[in-house]
């Protein structure tokens, strides 16, 4: 009759709990040149979201959903969650967002500086720069992943 009771108040066995280990961060991961691009990419796109909603509320969306983006993939490296999908060309998919997020900021930012407010020009502004920082890591996701090896049978 209390058996279940028993069972319950147990604790896992130590199989049981290895496959139950949840998100743990890769602090290695946060301190490398991809970790600190993401990071560095993630808290303009916010500082481009509070300078939108400060000055045009129309744009904050753009930014907003760039924002989120960043974050999910700075969570699944992080995690190193995105290795359980391995159907998915991750450098692809991150050389792609990259190419987005360039040419919405790029378009975005010169519509807002027109409005020649203040929140607006700093918007454009950290647009810039956070154009820059998603053209270098496009560039470094490209160099690293994308770029055609070349072997030594085929340099002859």
């Amino acid at each position: 009759m209390f058996s279940s009771w028993d069972r319950r108040e147990r604790p896992p066995e130590e199989g049981a709990a290895a496959g139950l280990q949840g998100f743990g961060v890769d602090k290695t991961f946060l301190s490398s040149l991809k970790g600190i691009l993401l990071e560095t990419e993630l808290a303009l796109t916010f500082i481009i979201f509070i300078c939108f909603t400060a000055s045009i509320s129309a744009y904050m969306a753009a930014a907003l959903l760039e924002f989120f983006i960043t974050l999910a993939f700075l969570f699944l490296y992080a995690t190193q969650y995105h290795q359980r999908f391995d159907r998915l060309n991750w450098p692809c998919l991150d050389f792609l967002r990259c190419l987005s997020a360039i040419i919405i900021f790029l378009v975005v930012s010169f519509a807002a500086v027109t409005s020649r407010e203040g929140a607006a020009i700093a918007a454009f502004v950290f647009g810039i720069i956070l154009v820059s920082v998603f053209a270098y890591d496009a560039f470094k996701i490209y160099r690293t992943e994308l770029m055609p090896r070349t072997t030594e049978g085929d340099q002859q």
